[in-house]
């Protein structure tokens, strides 16, 4: 029986051998084979491929490591920053047909922090991530009406996004002027009912400024702030916690245009400038030297390679490539 078996198996072999015969590569063959996704699976020749070989080199240029959220002793809570790393198979599957390396092809994929921005517990945040090219505008409104327009014009000019942070009493006052900012596409924050100096108000007084201030611009504008940015950059520990109860985070700023002490727009504008860097938080009002000065302020920090972005995307572990 088992010598049957045997001679079954040296006939089934031969077969095969007749049938499919011996196929030997050129020097150039890659092997690939391709699961029910498409993706590929490399044989030793084909980590030998030019093609293969350049994805890789780009690849050892180009993976970033991801970077953790964390409490600085003086910028306090600073957002994670998303790793990176090239997609070596998915890329070459891109690029095999014309066998030609093209760096628009590459695919990365994205690496997250272990520590999150929420991981952080109840602190301030001055600033987005220093590795992270990209500035925001923090536009806190009270009063100003008149300048308004002007400011909006500009942004819209320059496809620019800010977050506008809303006293709510003046939200009270002029629910189509912030109608108008959050069409335009703006983010919109919480900056307390009547200016208070939070610092020296007790917890309930702060909930209350809080809480009626979100109160009017969810009937106004059916928005729920996540951001707030005390009035006059006042606060304390409370503060801080009373606003995580209302799921929002503390918002102050890393430069500010002192706007409300009246400066030329165009001294304003060297100024800020010469401050701003990765991360950035841009503190202003709607005042004459900021509508006088927005247009050069744009133009001026864009020419320094960064982008302007809203607090939501300044604090996001997305990758700025």
């Amino acid at each position: 029986m088992k010598r049957n078996n045997f001679r079954y198996l040296i006939v089934f072999s031969s077969i095969l051998v007749m049938t499919f015969g011996f196929y030997t590569p050129s020097s150039k063959a890659i092997f690939l084979d391709y699961n029910m996704k498409g993706s590929i699976t490399t044989s030793s020749k084909l980590s030998k491929d030019e093609l293969f070989r350049e994805i890789e080199k780009f690849s050892e240029e180009n993976n970033f490591d991801p970077i953790d959220a964390k409490i600085d002793p003086i910028w306090k809570a600073i957002p994670g920053y998303n790793g990176q790393v090239v997609d070596i198979k998915a890329s070459y599957l891109k690029m095999k047909a014309n066998d030609k390396f093209d760096e628009t092809k590459i695919v990365y994929k994205a690496v997250a922090p272990k520590i999150h921005l929420n991981d952080l517990g109840t602190q301030p945040i001055y600033r987005g991530n220093p590795h992270k090219p990209m500035v925001a505008f923090l536009i806190n409104v009270a009063w100003g009406n008149e300048y308004i327009p002007g400011i909006l014009e500009v942004l819209d000019k320059h496809q620019t996004k800010a977050t506008f942070f809303f006293d709510g009493s003046w939200v009270k006052k002029n629910p189509s002027v912030a109608k108008k900012i959050k069409d335009a596409g703006h983010e919109i924050g919480n900056h307390a009912y009547s200016h208070p100096d939070l610092q020296q108000r007790s917890k309930a007084e702060t909930r209350e400024e809080l809480e009626k201030t979100n109160q009017v611009i969810e009937d106004t504008l059916n928005i729920k702030p996540k951001w707030f940015a005390p009035p006059s950059g006042s606060f304390n520990e409370t503060t801080i916690q009373v606003a995580e109860q209302l799921q929002m985070k503390t918002i102050l700023w890393t430069v500010d245009t002192v706007d409300w002490k009246k400066p030329a727009a165009s001294e304003m504008v060297s100024r800020v400038v010469s401050k701003v860097e990765n991360g950035s938080m841009i503190l202003m009002h709607p005042t004459k030297p900021v509508a006088e000065g927005m247009e050069d302020m744009i133009t001026n920090i864009k020419s320094k390679g960064y982008k302007l972005g809203t607090v939501t995307e300044l604090m996001s572990e997305k990758r700025i490539n």
